[in-house]
């Protein structure tokens, strides 16, 4: 189990280094995060294009967030030497959860929510930025989606993985 808390917080880290490498340059960097109506904003002031905003949200998946779900994986698997369906389960669903939790509570309410770092000029009256049917949304995907994604990785890689 301390493996797999140390392998959460790792996840964690990650996404926070995804975060601040987005914003390192203000805000607008990262507005293939926000909402919809932040990033036509944000194009409509030309703070950047919808062009650069796609090309940015492509390299974050590419670059961070597929990665991370390969490392969680090779963690599981090749580091804690899960096998079967339930251990590698619920050891993807602890990590997963704790990378999730994080993104909910010190990334959106706090760090998006209560400080300025990701304040972006003359979208302040769109503020708060996650509020409404998308906090839901990614409260539910990250409760339910996350172990759902760790139920059917187990079950593909208990095919692969004898």
């Amino acid at each position: 189990m301390g493996a797999v808390i140390i392998e959460g917080i790792g996840a964690c880290f990650i996404l926070l280094i995804l975060c601040v490498v987005g914003i390192s340059n203000g805000a607008v960097g990262a507005v293939h995060l926000y909402e919809r109506d932040v990033q036509e904003r944000v194009t409509e002031l030309g703070l950047t294009t919808a062009e650069k905003i796609k090309k940015n949200a492509i390299i974050f998946k590419l670059a961070g967030l597929i990665p991370l779900l390969v490392l969680i994986i090779l963690s599981v698997y090749y580091v804690n030497g899960a096998h079967g369906f339930w251990e590698p389960f619920w050891q993807i669903s602890v990590i997963s959860l704790m990378e999730g939790l994080f993104d909910r509570i010190f990334i959106d309410w706090y760090w998006v929510g209560k400080t300025k770092a990701w304040d972006i000029p003359g979208t302040e009256d769109l503020k708060p930025y996650i509020s409404g049917k998308p906090i839901v949304i990614k409260w539910v995907f990250t409760l339910v989606g996350y172990p759902v994604l760790a139920a059917i990785i187990s079950a593909v890689m208990m095919i692969f993985i004898k």
